[in-house]
């Protein structure tokens, strides 16, 4: 995994390990620039498995896989799109793990690792013995002074099983008493020896694991530091971030998803899943006379959108501040006029996040640009990542 000493690979690969599906890309350095060298997909919610790459590849594999088959679709993926790299990084989902926030005062990186111990006991709710213990220091402020976070703090990684490897950002002086945010994540051991099970057996050299929001802070929001929502409509779930001066401040989880969508259509005309998926892909929100295929979900889109206009208006209460932009992704950024019916219900303007912005792609694949950027933001993120 990740040792001191070890070069920068040539191209990295962003292993994003979802409950629906197991997306890989595969970035390289171009002048200062990612350029993408290949992506691929693995299907994990039908009896069939698909690898799509620069050429399309299709095969079958059972669905409900083990961590065994898990790794053998990360091989299979890699082989079918032959993809040479193997130094990779991984996403641990948010659901698997603990973080927040902690207030403390300034102090010297020996006392501060001390006191995180210490603090840690009273947030995270397992034995630290059984958790991977990491943290960064997001803002340093002098006490009452409500500074934007420092950006050039490096986010949490899980390379090791040791506890407190934690990591100072870069401070500045200050007059009074400083004080310090403290970005805290715990993740336990046997997610991380999961993972690295995983990659063991599918040949991938997992130089970090890392957290599904960091991957996508990286890829959607970069440098800006204003206060921002990030969307990510998956297939079991839906995750509602809200980023400000380029961290994680609020995350939130809402248990639907497309799949959810995918089944109210079924349900309400009567038909396959395979063939609701196809209508709500072709008519989605399209202003038409008698859709009811929108009828069929928009209880469901409704609830999406009011949730995260709640957490949008609980932080921005909170924090007396205003969320200008929201950034959606996932399958349904895709579905016809669905960013514009969300939009309208959230009543703030709605954006469909675009992870290639800052990476040059080869020729010919301006068509599938839109698909791309809605379903491997976390996986482009975790490429673009500094080893």
């Amino acid at each position: 995994m990740a040792f001191f000493g070890l070069s920068k690979p040539r191209s990295l690969l962003g292993i994003d390990i979802g409950t629906s599906s197991i997306k890989v890309v595969e970035l390289s350095r171009e002048g200062g620039r990612f350029k993408l060298e290949n992506y691929g997909l693995f299907e994990l919610e039908s009896m069939e498995e698909s690898v799509t790459t620069v050429g399309s590849m299709t095969g079958s594999r059972p669905a409900h896989l083990s961590d065994l088959d898990i790794a053998w679709g990360i091989k299979e993926v890699l082989k079918r799109s032959k993809i040479s790299a193997r130094d990779a990084v991984a996403s641990i989902p948010t659901f698997t793990t603990f973080a927040t926030i902690i207030t403390m005062p300034y102090l010297s990186q020996k006392d501060m690792a001390q006191s995180i111990q210490f603090e840690a006991r009273k947030y995270v709710p397992l034995p630290l013995n059984e958790v991977v213990l990491d943290w960064s220091i997001i803002n340093i402020a002098p006490s009452g002074n409500n500074q934007q976070p420092t950006s050039n703090v490096q986010s949490p990684t899980f390379h090791n099983q040791q506890v407190g490897s934690g990591k100072l950002g870069a401070g500045s002086s200050v007059n009074g008493p400083p004080t310090v945010e403290v970005f805290l994540v715990a993740v336990p051991k046997v997610e991380t020896g999961r993972y690295q099970f995983i990659a063991q057996n599918s040949g991938v050299n997992l130089r970090a694991l890392e957290l599904e929001n960091s991957a996508l802070i990286r890829s959607l929001v970069g440098n800006d530091l204003s206060p921002t929502a990030i969307v990510n409509i998956g297939g079991r779930s839906t995750s509602i971030l809200i980023v400000d001066g380029g961290f994680e401040r609020v995350s939130h989880n809402y248990e639907v998803g497309g799949f959810e969508v995918t089944k109210s259509i079924s349900r309400s005309l009567n038909i396959s899943l395979k063939r609701a998926e196809e209508l709500k892909r072709s008519f989605g929100i399209k202003d038409v006379d008698n859709n009811v295929i929108q009828q069929s979900m928009s209880s469901l889109l409704d609830m999406m959108a009011f949730e995260t206009k709640k957490t949008m208006h609980n932080y921005e209460d909170s924090r007396n501040v205003k969320i200008g932009k929201v950034i959606l992704v996932g399958g349904l950024a895709n579905m016809p006029n669905f960013i514009n019916y969300f939009s309208q219900k959230l009543g703030s303007p709605v954006i469909a996040g675009n992870p290639l912005a800052r990476v040059i792609t080869p020729p010919g694949l301006e068509k599938l640009h839109p698909e791309i950027s809605a379903s491997f933001p976390i996986a482009i993120g975790l490429a673009m990542r500094e080893i």
